[in-house]
This record gives structure tokens, C-alpha cells and sequence, in this order.
């Protein structure tokens, strides 16, 4: 169990020395790294979050692929980290085995469900950490911790192994403190052996998304847009668009979400159609996590902390309506970004709509900001396009960051990118 002097971060902490099977050379030598509970690791209990869980199931007979890369890159595992239970919040509170500190803000949360992940990096107990990404688990946390957090395309990087939440969304996605770290990992996860640099085409800010955000639009954006003009010469073409009207007059389908009870009940500031985004990819989530664990939480009865029990009561209700709806914005959106982008187009978004939330916060209070933190996600939640959250420092003492959202299979270009930029951010 976690300790005081590890921000409570980690549920074991055990060794896992490199292996020598790889011909590669060792690209991570010398570097330490954490596991979600989430991977499995041959010889242990895969925990998904829930002591239940860990009680009803057994031993993984081999260790996911995507550990076993890291290991023979080089690089030591030094512990499996907390997460939210199954997987099913973003929040990063777990009600059995304790929430993991925020070194960066203690009486805030760390963010999920890779809580453990970013805790353990942002307080430099590793290099690095792998987590999962589903409907935000890496972003989010790596933006509430201050850190670098990268959501991969969907399926660039493999998930055997990887106990599922939605197959449709789930991600394997990594955090570090550094660019140079972050690109190193990448090049073994994403099995390129090189990253060039190359110059975006067009930098496209989603005016309209930091509308949402409390942090003040010019704080999250003139950074980025700054470090682009110094690294490549004032050639990339920065230009503004209001995503939501773009998305709404190129995705149809969503036409059919656009009445939901997360759209028309919404009384603050809202994007419509990101709004309809978000219940799609939610929907379409609870539909896989019902398939998927459906059945176990039907015979076990699980005991399940406040707010996830409500959330995963929801799943199990979910019907099939609507679902191949579902599938067609997906389609949809994934055209009309790849229109908007074009081959080297980034898109610039806030990754959250502010700073972490209080601890322990009433979960009515953190609706509006979930629904607009949901909001956000669903773009490359949704699209399977990759994202990178970049940290930006504090405002009012507490972390903030920026997105860069890239085409779908476009993540080296995406982690050489935000490495050029790193040293004029």
C-alpha cells in the first residue's frame, strides 16, 4: 500500500528489472517508470482499481506487451500506481485505497483515472509512467499535476493486456516532465526509431473552446503560438475557427444528440455541439463498459466509492438505442477534422476548462465543469486523433496547460513538434 513519503501513489511497490531479449539498443537505459494497476504483470493480480475485483480474479500468466517493450528498452519499473475504480472517473479519488497527493496542489485532486501515474512523475519519485486514456485519464491528470501527458491515435499503441473500460475509446498514453522524455518513450511505444522535426502548416486555434476555460484565453494561448513563431521562423500559419459551428455543419449524425438531456439541460456556457460530442462518446462508452463487466458486476455485487457507484449503475442500465448513431459520428468527425487539419495542421485547445477541482468537491458543484471538461475531451476522445497536453506553469498557484490535438497517425510528428517547441514555451 502507499506510504506518506510517495504522495500515496502507489498500491506496490516492487522492482521489475530490464530484460535483455530485445536487439534493440537499450533506448531507455537508465530511466525509471510506474505502472497503472490497469497493465497486466505476470505473476500479479491485475487490480483495476477495486478490491473486489483484485479478490475475484487471478493471476496474470504474462506481462501486457507495452511493459514488456519498456523493459527490454532499458528502463526499470519501480511500482503499479493507484487509479480510479475500473477506470471510470477523472477526478482521481479512490474511496478503498486512498487518493493520491497532488505535488503540485495538495488540497486539490490529482485527476483520473491515471492518478497514480502523474502523481509519481510530477513528484519526481520516476522519469516516467504509462497509463490509460479512455474519455481523458492521461490528459486530464497531466494537466491537473503540471506534467506532459500524450494520448496516442487509437490503436498506435497496444492495449493486450490492458484490462479494457471501452474498446472503441481505450488508449495507451504515457507522462513525463520533459519533451526529450516524453519523445523517448514514444519512440519505443510507438516503435518509430527516429523523430524529425517538421514544421506545422497551420496552427489552428479553437477559439471558441477557451471560452470554456476560466484561465484566461491569451495565459493558455500566446505561449504556444510565441514558442511556434520562434522555433520555425513566423512560417506556420496561426489562424482562428469556431469548432463547434465547424463540427455541427460537418457531423450530421449529431443532429440526433443535439436533444439530449446533457445539451438542453445545460444553463451556462455551453458549445451545443461538443455538448452532443460528449454524450455520443459517453454513450457509446457505458454501452462497452456494460458488455465488457457487465456480467461480473451482476454476480460479484462490487462495493463501489461514491460517484463511480451512480455512473457504473448508468452503464448497466444503457440500452443498444441510439448506438449505431454513435458509431457514425465517430466516422463523421474523424473526415471533418482530417478536412480541417490537413496534413500538418495542429489543432490548439484548452485540455481542461481550469485548474484541478477541491478534494473531496460536491459532485453536483463539479457537474457544469464536467460536462465542459467532457466537452473538450471528446474532440480526440471521439476523432482517435492523437493530443498532447503541455503544462504552462501556475496561474493563481495552481497548474494550467494547453492542448495540440494532430491527425490521426500523425503522433511522431505530434511528439517532435511539442519537443521543438519546448524550449521557447
Amino acid at each position: 500500500m502507499a506510504t506518506n513519503n510517495d504522495f500515496g501513489a502507489f498500491i506496490e511497490k516492487v522492482t521489475i528489472s530490464p530484460t535483455s531479449t530485445s536487439s534493440l539498443p537499450p533506448s531507455l537505459q537508465g530511466l525509471t517508470f510506474a505502472i497503472k494497476d490497469i497493465f497486466d504483470v505476470e505473476g500479479r493480480v491485475t487490480g483495476f482499481g477495486n478490491p473486489d475485483w483484485l479478490r475475484t480474479h487471478t493471476a496474470a500468466t504474462s506481462t501486457a506487451p507495452v511493459v514488456s517493450s519498456l523493459l527490454e528498452a532499458g528502463a526499470t519499473a519501480l511500482g503499479i500506481t493507484i487509479m480510479d475504480e475500473m477506470a471510470y472517473s477523472i477526478n482521481g479519488e479512490n474511496a478503498h485505497y486512498g487518493t493520491p497527493r497532488n505535488p503540485i496542489a495538495f488540497d486539490r485532486v490529482p485527476g483520473g483515472s491515471s492518478s497514480g501515474s502523474a502523481v509519481v512523475v510530477a513528484a519526481r519519485l520516476v522519469d516516467f509512467s504509462i497509463g490509460t486514456d479512455t474519455g481523458g485519464s492521461v490528459r486530464v491528470p497531466a494537466s491537473y499535476c503540471g506534467i506532459f501527458g500524450f494520448r496516442p491515435s487509437h490503436g498506435a499503441v497496444s492495449t493486450v493486456g490492458v484490462t479494457p473500460m471501452a474498446q472503441s475509446f481505450d488508449t495507451v498514453g504515457w507522462f513525463a516532465r520533459d519533451t526529450a522524455t516524453l519523445k523517448r518513450v514514444g519512440c519505443v511505444l510507438l516503435q518509430q526509431d527516429h523523430l524529425n522535426p517538421i514544421e506545422p502548416s497551420q496552427l489552428i486555434i479553437a477559439d471558441d473552446c477557451f471560452k470554456l476555460c476560466s484561465v484566461p484565453h491569451d495565459l493558455l494561448v500566446q505561449p504556444l503560438v510565441g514558442s511556434v513563431e520562434k522555433s520555425f521562423g513566423g512560417n506556420t500559419v496561426v489562424k482562428e475557427v469556431n469548432l463547434g459551428e465547424y463540427i455541427e455543419q460537418n457531423v450530421p449524425s449529431l443532429k440526433h444528440f443535439m436533444t439530449s438531456d446533457d445539451v438542453t439541460t445545460q444553463q451556462e456556457l455551453c458549445i451545443p455541439s461538443l455538448m452532443a460530442l460528449s454524450s455520443s462518446m459517453r454513450l457509446l462508452q457505458r454501452h462497452e463498459f456494460k458488455i465488457n463487466h457487465g456480467a461480473w458486476i451482476s454476480l460479484v455485487k462490487p462495493e463501489f466509492g461514491p460517484g463511480i457507484s451512480a455512473r457504473i449503475e448508468e452503464a448497466i442500465r444503457t440500452s443498444e438505442e441510439k448506438i449505431d448513431l454513435c458509431r457514425s459520428v465517430k466516422s463523421e468527425l474523424i473526415t471533418a477534422l482530417s478536412t480541417l487539419l490537413g496534413e500538418k495542421g495542429v489543432l490548439v485547445i484548452p485540455t481542461v476548462p481550469g485548474p484541478p477541482p477541491h478534494l473531496q468537491a460536491n459532485v453536483a458543484a463539479l457537474e457544469s465543469f464536467r460536462s465542459r471538461a467532457f466537452s473538450l475531451l471528446s474532440i480526440a476522445g471521439v476523432s482517435g486523433f492523437c493530443q498532447v497536453s503541455i503544462p504552462l506553469g501556475l496561474h493563481e498557484n495552481l497548474p494550467v496547460s494547453v492542448s495540440l490535438v494532430a491527425k490521426y497517425g500523425s503522433d511522431g510528428f505530434l511528439l517532435s513538434l511539442v519537443d521543438s517547441l519546448a524550449a521557447f514555451i
